[in-house]
């Protein structure tokens, strides 16, 4: 168990009871942890900001080893989910600080815990994993360090607007003012990304409202370097959603050519609206898509130079950020993303122009939604071959190298989320 925060006084007690309230609400998994903490706090008014923000590290510290607290507390009887909650507080801010308070009974059983040999545990118990996916990451290479660096919390990534500042300029302005406590430094691979350590408030920030800074993670990122837009272009992000990769791509275009921002969900498009505004991105038209009707996309056929497919996926390479994700999920959910990503793939490479590039991408570590998805995607399409990645990454990204034609990002090998991008190029003229 790692400590991720320095050691200071902790309201221990106060810290204990507020798991212990909140644990039984997570334990069937059927909401997202943020929607179930944020429903127990509507109910806790003296709760402070410092309070709530500490309460929500636990409990997420909390959901990350959930499985592993469990076998280390499973001869506890009724004391098991304080147990787990001494834990979770010991993750976060190390045995010591949580220790100073407790009776000599409980420091000794938290000693015990916190030394026990983990490395003699079963994988799935081990890394905090439902069996399933304990079964799919060991088919990986080097399986530990993966499922270790899952259960890492990320850093805050974010990147400047390109139509609006420099990067160079935006660090040394983070870096001379109170904002250095984050740590803000320059990405190793997106040319436009800076990492952050800690919880900063940015919406606060004049640059967020000036429209130069944004949220994205890194790998969501490096999908516009793999995309290449060109001015005048026209280009399509077919799984839009709430429009962060189609704020860069259209920067990237400087305001030049037709973007598309597509999604199933009109709401999601709506909302994306005001974020193209305040970034000064005025080439974007969004259009809603039925599922089941290509009505709407036939004036596209064969017309779009680069057509991006971000698609829906299991998101399992972002539980780092979303580490309840591993227990809300079911395997049977996989199968269904892989039929879906299927068809979304087929619907958008109708649109790629003949000699125009498609690029596959999403934010999961399965081969069954990533590579696999591709072979079945090149067999039914061959008139779209396989574009070696780094032959694409050389141009803006030189220091970033796979070992094969895909881009296959781990959190424990670059520091990123769990990512995959295929890049395909349409080689025959479009039926």
């Amino acid at each position: 168990m790692s400590q991720v925060s320095p050691s200071r006084f902790i309201r221990v007690p106060q810290r204990v009871q507020q798991l212990q309230e909140v644990m039984p609400l997570l334990k069937d998994w059927q909401q997202p942890a943020d929607a179930v903490l944020a429903q127990w706090m509507k109910n806790q008014p003296s709760l402070g900001g410092r309070d709530r923000a500490e309460l929500s590290d636990a409990v997420f510290a909390l959901v990350r080893q959930w499985r592993l607290f469990e076998q280390l507390t499973a001869d506890s009887g009724e004391l098991q989910s304080r147990r787990m909650a001494l834990l979770a507080l010991v993750e976060l801010h190390g045995l010591e600080a949580v220790s100073q308070g407790l009776e000599a009974e409980e420091q000794q059983w938290l000693q015990q815990a916190y030394a026990a040999n983990k490395d003699s545990l079963p994988f799935a118990q081990h890394f905090s994993l439902p069996d399933w996916l304990a079964e799919e990451l060991q088919k990986q290479d080097n399986p530990e360090a993966l499922a270790a660096a899952l259960n890492v919390e990320a850093s805050i990534d974010i990147r400047v607007n390109p139509l609006r500042a420099d990067r160079k300029k935006m660090l040394k302005a983070l870096q001379q003012d109170e904002r250095a406590a984050f740590k803000p430094e320059a990405m190793t691979y997106s040319p436009w990304g800076i990492r952050l350590e800690g919880r900063p408030t940015l919406r606060h920030w004049p640059e967020f409202d000036k429209g130069e800074l944004e949220v994205q993670d890194e790998g969501s990122q490096i999908l516009a370097a793999l995309m290449a837009p060109r001015r005048n272009e026209i280009i399509i992000d077919f799984c839009a959603g709430a429009g962060g990769k189609s704020l860069l791509l259209g920067a990237l275009m400087r305001g030049t050519g037709k973007l598309y921002a597509m999604d199933v969900s009109a709401a999601r498009l709506e909302r994306a609206k005001p974020r193209y505004a305040r970034c000064g991105i005025d080439n974007v038209n969004s259009i809603a898509i039925p599922e089941n009707d290509d009505a709407r996309l036939q004036r596209f056929y064969g017309k779009a130079q680069r057509v991006l497919v971000d698609a829906p996926c299991s998101g399992l390479g972002t539980l780092r950020r979303n580490p309840d994700l591993k227990w809300r999920l079911r395997p049977e959910e996989i199968t269904q993303y892989v039929e879906l990503q299927q068809v979304i793939l087929q619907r958008a490479a109708k649109c790629v122009a003949p000699g125009g590039r498609l690029v596959y991408a999403t934010c999961s570590v399965l081969p069954q939604e990533n590579e696999q998805q591709i072979q079945a995607f090149l067999q039914a399409c061959p008139d779209f071959q396989v574009v070696p990645v780094n032959e694409v990454l050389k141009a803006r990204i030189p220091n970033l190298l796979m070992q094969g034609d895909y881009l296959s990002l781990r959190p424990d090998l670059h520091g990123t989320d769990g990512f995959f991008a295929a890049v395909l190029v349409r080689t025959a003229a479009a039926s």
